[in-house]
């Protein structure tokens, strides 16, 4: 009758909660990791949202955690447009400028900011929470020793420490776990920073994602299998967890009657319970709590005992005082009676080794001799964890556990709640004194050479027990760091007369649920070849026997992110192998390789097996047999280059577009690739020797409206970069040409090329390297970022190779790269420096005369009343030089453009000369001084991009636009939607400027293309052609831009699906710029094509201006007089006798090298800036 009422009352209430769901309204308990709605409703802001468990930030309700008040504090955050100095360069579940995480403000004083997650209502023992974390000391100023934890906190319980990650400084998201375990009721999870001095963003977290948090489900009609325990709340759990010290029900009907079924188990709370911690050792195990320990310093302790999961319960601990280096301790149990195979005697224990003080830990059997019978070495991590041992002992004996204490900066190692099963009896019977192992081999050589890939030791004996398969004892050392119920074991199965060794998972003791993990001794430093060999199985009657997988753990960084993973099935047959080569490279701190895996079914039929492990051309000073030149088009291989295995991802050896023939190979980074996390992907050369100075030439690749930067910098042995060259934004889908000067170097040095994740959107891409002796010529592009192209200053005063950040003097922003970081060429004209009529010169590399028209075009800044005159020159290598640009005007607060054409046979220099005029505080800055193969746009041309961008350019500053105008064409286009043709041509060879949709989220960003200065005008006509077929989606608007404030001129939503004309006057009091900017959209392409403006000259073809030409220099015409007067000279002369034609010759070539040819005016109010073309 009673189980009768039972039931109709459970029915009951199943059919109430189906009506209130039905009405809308939900019954049942909160954030409990059950999902008791069907809209999962229970579940949402409770430190995660819905049936996923996981918390990204992307929501403004941040799924519900807050953060404490104060100067210091957490907050939620992007990027933003800049690259920071400070904090992550992207979010991590995006991995884009455009995604949210939680960070920290700055800090100045001692001061401490909490995260705290909801309440949440209780969590089974298997309950983990992985979050990426972000840690870099970007000011230098020093972490501390409480930078980030994390902790539990009980309304009516203590703040246990549950998680403490290493303090190393990287700019880069990393992976963490922390293990939360049973927590029996209500609690917080809070996330801790205490800092002194720090920089927004140091410290932050993002992607939270809750693992096996809820306790057994009850099933209806579900019956518990053989090998199951019925928990009273419903649910099963497996027999092997009765009475194991965890209440695995939830319940606690799994931990019922321990005692009278004779189970012998001592959680330490009261008393030692007969364990003996006398010892030999000066170090003494001792029964403690985290509260005796410390409450205030984080990194002290195991921060809570197992058997409560609180800071008052306690544990037995051991760790390193402070007048000890290394030691151990060890502890003992009281007398047991022999045991046998059928009814061994069976040990549960939970261990906590954290830190890197822990040096190791093992139980040993002392009875007639002490041997080890089980050991477990290294940190595992913050977290309690079950082991088993199984005792088959056939006279009396005692259980001794000793820990190995190494001098190292904190950590210990913690053991709780040990069950000896109803098989182990105590006894008081007598045992003989039992006889100490043998002392082990003293080790050959120093601790850092084992296990270097190099014999030190004349035996091997240094190499042979470091995980590599080809010495007989190699496998022997891998070792089980597994936390699960899953672990590695070694097997040497006898087959066919031969032994087969290899490492399989099979079950293990541990209640996470987590994979498999074995781990080699701590290996190298590796060098650029290195290579892991092996060979797996998986085989199985299922499909999907499983997964495996290969990660490094960094002495310092940690553990990296995975190397390689095979999911699935090799083949049903156990013989079924497949044999995989990975590339490991150099790493410049010692490292562990780790296999991990987990199987779907541990039966009979299943196996995950890895065999053959070999370690091939590791060393660091092994280098292959080829040449040590640094050129490579890498059609076959990446020559002597390799990739850097500190930075956050790698590039790839790409098909299709290169440089040398087209179709070939180059290397390529492609910033819309989802799978990349983290700022920069690095290719290092082999080292290099040279006293000489040499010059690194190959061509490059920006592509895309939000690329990125490339940059060359050289490494030298002590870790220390000096920049040598940089790019950044967009450089159109072509391959530009680069020379890199790389100056003598004293030591030994390697170059490397960086791919910045500044952008989001591109290709990023390099081919044809050559590294080459000597000087580089004249580049045809110089930004002055890292080096000075050459360039050499004379004259009374030098000019300075600077930037703003570091002397608070010149431009505040350079030209290439529009931040306060970007250098330029600065000459200080004030009186106070270089006194009135006084020159100073900056002088170019020698440039190559070639046969045809060049541009060249240089940006420049003037500042403060009377800055002196600046001019420009083509010095010839024979002859005397020749002005073609000057200017004398203050200008204002910006870069200005200007250019000249030069068409010169011989070989000549470019110099910038400034004269001082006596204005004081003022000064006259460079940048940006690039050389193209064809002739200078005029003011009134129509840009047809046919020849690049004419005057107009991209801005590159953050706080303008995020995107770049991409110029490309229909014939190299491969990745992006584009218009049919171009305008101009009408075909697929004809170039535009677009902004196309992509699955990247920068839909509604925007990009800013520029006109230069133009002066005031009464009408002056812009014109241009758009492309826009999808309505509503992106925009183009058209601005005035004077003095910073911007007028709308016209604004497009919809242009059509065909080329279209649009014209529209601008009138401007003051001088100006057009700007064209676009709004990226999500579903259509937006192009530009052809347009221009005509200077005082309305879209009726109105005269709007009166436009006056500045005075012409008449050394231009009275050369070209005196040109025409020898060549006729010349012509009539021809029959007189060689060496009055010698003569005349040699006076024509004197008087070509002063030709002007005609003047080109380049605007200026005052008429004082004039630009020539020059030629011979």
């Amino acid at each position: 009758m009673k189980k009768c009422s039972i039931q109709l009352l459970a029915l009951l209430l199943v059919l109430q909660q189906a009506i209130a769901q039905e009405g809308g309204v939900c019954v049942g308990p909160r954030c409990d990791f059950v999902c008791d709605c069907r809209d999962c409703s229970d579940e949402q802001d409770c430190g995660y949202r819905g049936r996923d468990f996981v918390c990204d930030f992307e929501d403004a309700g941040v799924c519900g955690w807050k953060s404490s008040e104060g100067g210091y504090m957490w907050e939620r955050r992007q990027r933003g447009d800049p690259l920071p100095n400070s904090g992550p360069s992207s979010d991590y579940t995006i991995g884009t400028s455009t995604g949210w995480f939680m960070a920290v403000t700055p800090v100045g004083t001692d001061s401490s900011a909490v995260l705290m997650s909801p309440m949440i209502n209780q969590s089974a023992p298997t309950c983990r929470l992985r979050l990426r974390y972000f840690i870099w000391d970007s000011g230098y100023t020093g972490l501390g020793n409480s930078y980030l934890w994390g902790s539990v906190w009980q309304p009516e319980g203590q703040n246990s420490v549950v998680w403490r990650p290493d303090n190393s400084s990287v700019r880069a998201w990393r992976e963490a776990t922390i293990f939360l375990g049973r927590i029996t009721g209500p609690f917080h999870i809070q996330l801790h920073s205490q800092r002194q001095e720090g920089r927004r963003g140091d410290i932050a977290i993002d992607h939270l994602e809750f693992f096996d948090c809820a306790l057994p489900v009850p099933v209806a009609g579900e019956v518990c299998g053989a090998g199951y325990l019925e928990c009273k709340r419903g649910g099963c759990v497996e027999e092997r967890a009765v009475c194991d010290g965890t209440d695995d029900c939830g319940d606690g009907t799994d931990e019922q009657d321990c005692v009278a079924r004779q189970y012998k188990s001592c959680d330490f709370e009261d008393d030692l319970c007969g364990w003996d911690v006398r010892t030999f050792s000066r170090l003494q195990w001792k029964r403690t709590n985290q509260m005796n320990i410390s409450m205030s310093e984080p990194l002290r302790g195991p921060g809570r005992d197992h058997s409560t999961n609180s800071a008052s319960g306690h544990f037995l601990y051991v760790t390193k005082p402070d007048v000890l280096k290394n030691d151990w301790a060890s502890f003992q149990s009281p007398k047991l009676a022999p045991t046998n195979s059928t009814h061994p005697c069976r040990m549960v224990m939970y261990t906590h080794q954290f830190g890197r003080i822990f040096g190791g830990l093992s139980v040993l059997v002392a009875e007639k001799e002490i041997y080890p019978v089980w050991e477990r070495g290294g940190s595992l991590g913050d977290l309690w964890v079950k082991a088993e041992v199984e005792f088959v002992v056939n006279s009396t004996f005692q259980i001794l556990f000793v820990a190995a204490i190494r001098d190292e900066e904190y950590g210990g190692v913690a053991v709780d709640d040990i069950t000896l099963s109803p098989e182990c009896h105590l006894t008081n019977d007598s045992m003989p004194k039992p006889t100490f192992p043998k002392e082990p081999k003293h080790p050959c050589t120093e601790a850092s050479k084992i296990c270097d890939f190099q014999k030190d030791c004349t035996d091997g004996d240094d190499e042979a027990v470091c995980g590599d398969f080809s010495y007989d004892q190699g496998s022997t050392g891998w070792t089980d760091m597994s936390i699960g119920s899953q672990g590695w074991k070694l097997n040497r199965e006898n087959s066919n007369s031969s032994t087969e060794v290899f490492l399989y998972v099979t079950g293990a003791s541990g209640q996470q649920l987590t994979e498999a993990q074995t781990r080699s001794p701590l290996l190298g430093p590796s060098g650029p070849s290195c290579t892991l060999q092996f060979s797996y199985s998986l085989t199985g009657n299922n499909p999907h026997t499983g997964e495996v997988s290969v990660v490094v753990v960094d002495s310092v960084l940690g553990t990296l992110p995975q190397m390689w993973e095979f999911s699935g099935q090799t083949g049903q047959d156990t013989t079924s192998w497949l044999k995989e080569e990975l590339y490991i490279g150099a790493r410049n701190h010692r490292f562990q390789l780790e296999f991990r895996a987990r199987a779907q079914s541990l039966d009979q039929g299943s196996r995950i097996a890895v065999k053959d492990v070999y370690y091939i051309n590791c060393h660091p000073k092994y280098l292959p047999s080829t040449s040590d030149d640094l050129s490579c088009n890498f059609e076959t291989d990446m020559c002597r280059w390799y990739q850097d295995q500190t930075d956050n991802f790698d590039w790839s050896l790409k098909s299709g577009s290169d440089h040398t023939i087209g179709s070939g190979r180059s290397m390529v980074v492609d910033m819309w690739n989802t799978t990349l996390r983290g700022l920069s992907g690095r290719l290092i050369s082999y080292s290099q020797n040279s006293l000489t100075e040499h010059c690194l030439l190959f061509f490059y690749k920006l592509y895309g409206p939000q690329t990125g930067a490339l940059s060359v910098k050289v490494r030298h042995t002590d870790g220390a970069e000096q920049l040598l060259w940089t790019r950044v934004g967009a450089h159109g889908n072509l391959w530009q040409e680069a020379h890199c000067p790389v100056p003598p170097q004293l030591t030994t040095y390697q170059l490397v090329f960086e791919a910045v994740r500044s952008g989001f959107d591109g290709q990023l891409a390099i081919d044809d390297v050559a590294f080459v002796e000597g000087s580089c010529s004249l580049p045809t592009m110089c930004s002055f970022e890292g080096h000075k192209c050459g360039y050499s200053s004379s004259g009374t005063i030098a000019w300075v190779h600077q930037n703003w950040d570091s002397t608070r003097t010149g431009p505040k922003t350079d030209h290439s790269l529009e931040t306060e970081m970007g250098y330029y060429m600065l000459a200080h004209s004030g009186v106070e420096v270089l006194p009135q009529g006084s020159v100073m010169t900056l002088s170019s590399p020698v440039r190559r005369g070639v046969a045809h028209t060049e541009c060249v075009r240089f940006w420049y800044h003037t500042a403060g009343p009377n800055p002196g005159t600046l001019s420009v020159y083509i010095y010839p290598v024979k002859g005397d030089k020749t002005k073609v640009f000057s200017s004398s005007l203050s200008q204002g607060q910006v870069w200005r453009l200007g250019m000249s054409n030069i068409s010169w046979h011989g070989d000549w220099q470019l110099q910038f000369e400034v004269e001082g005029a006596g204005g004081r505080d003022t000064y006259i800055a460079i940048d940006d001084v690039t050389f193209s193969s064809h002739s200078c746009p005029t003011a009134d041309e129509v840009c047809d991009l046919e020849q690049g961008l004419c005057e107009w350019s991209n801005t590159q500053s953050p706080y303008l636009d995020q995107l770049d105008w991409e110029l490309t064409n229909l014939m190299f286009e491969t990745h992006y939607p584009t218009p049919p043709y171009d305008h101009t041509l009408g075909n697929k060879n004809g170039h535009f400027l677009f902004l196309p949709h992509t699955q990247r989220d920068t839909a509604g960003q925007i990009a800013w293309l520029l006109s230069p200065h133009l002066p005031p005008t009464k009408g002056t006509c812009l014109s241009f052609w758009v492309y826009q077929p999808v309505a509503e989606d992106s925009k183009l608007v058209v601005w005035r831009l004077s003095e910073g404030v911007k007028h709308e001129l016209q604004s497009l939503s919809h242009a059509g699906e065909t080329w279209r004309s649009f014209s529209v006057n601008v009138t401007s009091e003051k001088e100006y710029q057009i700007v064209f900017e676009g709004v990226k959209g999500a579903k259509g392409v937006l192009a530009l094509d052809d347009f221009g403006y005509t200077v005082g000259m309305n879209c009726a073809r109105e005269q709007t201006d009166q436009t006056t030409k500045p005075p012409k220099d008449n050394t231009g015409e009275i050369v070209i007089i005196v040109l025409v007067a020898i060549l006729l000279i010349v012509v009539l002369c021809g029959s007189v006798a060689f060496y009055l034609k010698k003569r005349r010759a040699n006076a024509q070539e004197e008087s070509s090298n002063s030709n002007t040819g005609f003047t080109n005016e380049l605007y200026d109010e005052e008429n004082h800036a004039t630009m020539s073309t020059i030629s011979q």
